[in-house]
């Protein structure tokens, strides 16, 4: 069964990772895309992929923390599809700095993508939805918006704020069938994070994992794959940690 048939997808941040992982499977599943990134190269290469298995897709370079950038991406989105039904805030960057060690110009560029980012393509992408008669949003989030590390100071207050701010806008656009859930994943295998992250720092941060073991992104995707399809019609300002069980403590 194709989940997403009939449906128009935009997801941030495609290019790889949870990103490239989640368009793929939103292909499987009869979803037409936008996909943006800011690295257009592997970008392309995923579109030409998806595109020669049959599947409609739109490529665009996107800084997500650009007003001028949410405004073009929207405007191109509804001149080839007309509509956007979905909507995945998946682009985001990692500082691992304290909250000393944090400069002023690192902080902004963490907000500027992660919260301000997440903001404006529910802004601009929300008259989309409203003129299909409603639609989801999936925000994704961290387990570090949810709870404390004594690091990332910048990264944590981000996914903080984009909690509450897919709250806010939950409550803000039910009445007009526009969804809004978030995801919070835990530890996951991707690029970022394995850039991020030592040997070593991995494996006391499996010690905090009951299932011991990092996270794939696949095992992100089909969630964000549940909350944008129709099984998800009745839950909106939901939230859900797919974290191999560390938030449990």
């Amino acid at each position: 069964m194709k989940r997403l048939e009939h449906k128009v997808a935009l997801i941030t941040g495609a290019a790889m990772g949870m990103g490239e992982t989640e368009a793929r499977l939103f292909a499987e599943h009869g979803a037409s895309l936008i996909i943006t990134d800011i690295n257009k190269g592997e970008l392309d290469k995923i579109a030409q992929e998806l595109i020669d298995k049959g599947t409609k897709v739109l490529s665009l370079k996107h800084d997500v923390s650009s007003e001028q950038d949410w405004i073009r991406v929207a405007t191109e989105a509804e001149k080839a599809f007309g509509k956007i039904d979905i909507l995945v805030n998946n682009a985001g960057v990692l500082s691992s700095a304290g909250v000393e060690a944090t400069s002023l110009n690192e902080w902004n560029k963490v907000i500027s993508v992660n919260q301000t980012g997440t903001w404006l393509g529910m802004k601009y992408i929300v008259p989309l939805m409203r003129k299909a008669g409603g639609g989801s949003i999936v925000n994704i989030s961290s387990i570090y918006g949810l709870i404390g590390s004594g690091t990332s100071a910048a990264y944590q207050a981000s996914k903080g704020a984009v909690r509450i701010l897919s709250k806010t806008a939950a409550m803000e656009y039910a009445a007009e069938n526009i969804r809004v859930n978030t995801i919070f994943p835990g530890a996951i295998d991707t690029p970022m994070v394995a850039v991020a992250i030592t040997d070593e720092a991995l494996k006391g941060l499996l010690s905090l994992v009951p299932l011991n073991r990092i996270g794939k992104p696949l095992e992100i995707a089909y969630g964000v794959l549940y909350f944008a399809s129709d099984e998800s019609a009745y839950t909106t300002g939901a939230e859900l940690v797919i974290d191999g069980g560390w938030t449990i403590p």
